[in-house]
């Protein structure tokens, strides 16, 4: 539907309605190509006009469409006539409206009225990220940090996941303000990162450094560089954080992750402790391995190959250096079949040790389980990120170490590259690839680009900023 260019009149709007194929719906969709379109106010508004009269009142979806062309043009009088109308009609708003409704006032002069709209939604719910962050970057645009950091650690206390956008605005604001407090906060955020193995896009990691040589007296100055392989620093010759445990920090975590994660409730969702007892006893027999590999999730690496070449490929690449491996595979792999031929998997067989679970298995504990058991030398090869098992882990200390560990033992192959290539050369970093200060030196790693998801392909740029 092409929306038209000046208002219409109600025997106009009805004419339209009637031409359409599905009437019931015309004021959603003419809604929705005025969003489209960037359709003047007055269009739309002459279209609500003709439905209040007609019908006595407007649906709540069709008010919210009206209420999305108002914020996108930041038509701030109409958003406050929708609030009202919206409050005296429903007793309770959904989020989108709220999201709405707090985005385009906050953009606004109005932007205290996000506020007491922000108030509004905790009582019936927790407060979306959106309008969260929408506050939070009114708060920042108008100077009042302590209000803006005020939100944001509310965010964090309710489990509210913030973007990096809003991270990075922090350190656009903050540029050049004084206080003791403030730095505190923004070095909040620097810790945040490195908790949960974040890592800045380039925009972000040169909004860090520009605050840093902005703050008043400071002498703080930033510098972008390559580690070397033995973990220093060139510029400031600073030794970075070893990537490998201590014994009893290794201990620890084999003992909360075999408590935690394997034993713990999620484990046996998609195995049975029968089977998870044989797995036990298959390992215990073998111990130690070097590698431990993922094998459903290798084979799907590259799509063009058959899953049993794909595999076989990692195995050939992995065995070269006469390591021992363990490769965790399924039942279905030894019926011959299109993806896994017979006489592939025998080759296989007298290279690794294999594990057939049942079909319907998770292979996280399994492949857990057998790496940790195998000794701090033992690495593991996965696509996966592991998430869910670090999100058992009830303490921040212990979680901080199976991230720590993850990054010194995942071995991981990107899709680009052949298996020979990265798996023959790829050693787990020496240094800890995380955000990491001594008090008077940061070091940063970044990407060249945005990534909002978390990652566990390590960068290998960095930021190292030193106090003079």
């Amino acid at each position: 539907v092409q929306p038209p260019e000046k208002p219409l009149q109600a025997e106009e709007w009805n004419k339209l309605r009637e031409d359409f194929q599905l009437p019931e719906v015309f004021e959603e969709v003419m809604l929705n190509s005025m969003i489209r379109c960037n359709s003047p106010i007055d269009v739309a508004k002459s279209l609500l006009t003709h439905l209040a009269k007609h019908n006595g009142d407007i649906a709540y979806k069709v008010l919210v469409k009206y209420l999305t062309l108002c914020v996108q043009q930041g038509q701030v009088s109409e958003i406050l006539d929708v609030y009202d109308i919206m409050k005296a009609r429903f007793k309770i708003l959904e989020s989108g409206a709220y999201n709405l409704l707090i985005k385009g006032l906050s953009n606004s002069d109005q932007w205290r009225m996000a506020l007491t709209l922000l108030e509004e939604v905790k009582t019936s719910m927790i407060p979306s990220r959106t309008c969260y962050e929408s506050c939070i970057k009114a708060a920042s645009r108008h100077q009042e940090m302590k209000l803006a950091f005020e939100l944001y650690n509310e965010m964090l206390a309710k489990d509210v996941v913030p973007t990096l956008d809003v991270l990075q605005s922090f350190f656009d604001f903050s540029r050049g303000m004084k206080g003791a407090e403030l730095q505190k906060e923004l070095f909040g955020i620097l810790l945040y990162l490195r908790e949960n193995q974040l890592y800045p896009h380039k925009t972000f990691m040169r909004s860090i450094k520009l605050w840093f040589e902005s703050i008043p007296g400071g002498n703080w100055r930033g510098h972008l560089t390559n580690i070397k392989d033995s973990g220093q620093c060139p510029v400031c010759n600073h030794q970075l954080e070893d990537s490998n445990l201590t014994d009893e920090e290794y201990r620890n975590l084999s003992e909360r992750i075999i408590k935690d994660v394997i034993h713990g409730t999620d484990t046996f969702r998609k195995t049975s402790p029968k089977e998870f007892e044989a797995f036990q006893t298959f390992v215990e027999d073998r111990l130690p391995f070097d590698i431990v590999i993922d094998g459903l999730n290798v084979s799907h690496i590259k799509s063009r190959k058959m899953q049993c070449e794909n595999l076989f490929d990692a195995v050939n690449c992995l065995a070269k250096e006469n390591a021992r491996l363990l490769v965790l595979g399924r039942k279905h792999m030894l019926m011959n079949s299109s993806n896994w031929k017979r006489e592939i998997m025998k080759e296989m067989q007298n290279k690794a040790d294999f594990f057939f679970a049942e079909n319907i298995s998770e292979d996280d504990a399994f492949l857990l389980y057998a790496t940790l058991r195998s000794g701090k030398h033992c690495r593991f090869v996965t696509r996966d990120f592991l998430r869910d098992h670090k999100a058992c882990l009830s303490d921040t200390l212990t979680r901080h170490l199976f991230r720590k560990w993850q990054r010194g033992h995942q071995i991981v192959k990107s899709k680009k590259l052949c298996f020979s290539s990265v798996f023959s050369q790829q050693p787990a970093f020496r240094y800890d690839c995380v955000v990491q200060t001594t008090g008077d030196t940061w070091h940063i790693p970044y990407k060249n680009v945005f990534e909002e998801k978390y990652s566990y392909q390590v960068p290998r740029k960095w930021l190292c900023i030193q106090q003079k």
